[in-house]
């Protein structure tokens, strides 16, 4: 069995001439394959995205009734206190029996 040489520029030719045609059919296979997939996985980072979000925002609101919790009860404990003032300065009335 015999080798024969290679003709580079033959070889680099048909390559180039293949690739003209394979590029555009395998950018548009790519893209048609691909698109399901990407979009897929566009949604699946959108729907953690919005997960994480409203569980910023669950945290934020029971940190807000906390806080309004706190506010109620160190309003009351301050009418408690004003109430309790006002009765201490409230003049008190004689009694008649111990006179």
């Amino acid at each position: 069995m015999q080798i024969l040489p290679i003709d580079l520029t033959a070889l680099v030719s048909v390559i180039l001439g293949i690739s003209i045609v394979l590029i555009p059919v395998i950018g548009l296979t790519a893209r048609f394959a691909l698109k399901p997939a990407v979009e897929a996985l566009a949604k699946l980072f959108e729907n953690k995205q919005l997960d994480e979000t409203v569980r910023i925002l669950e945290r934020r609101v029971e940190l807000q009734e906390h806080q309004i919790e706190a506010l109620q009860t160190s309003l009351q404990q301050l009418s408690d206190a004003r109430d309790f003032d006002r009765q201490l300065a409230a003049p008190r009335p004689t009694d008649p029996a111990r006179g």
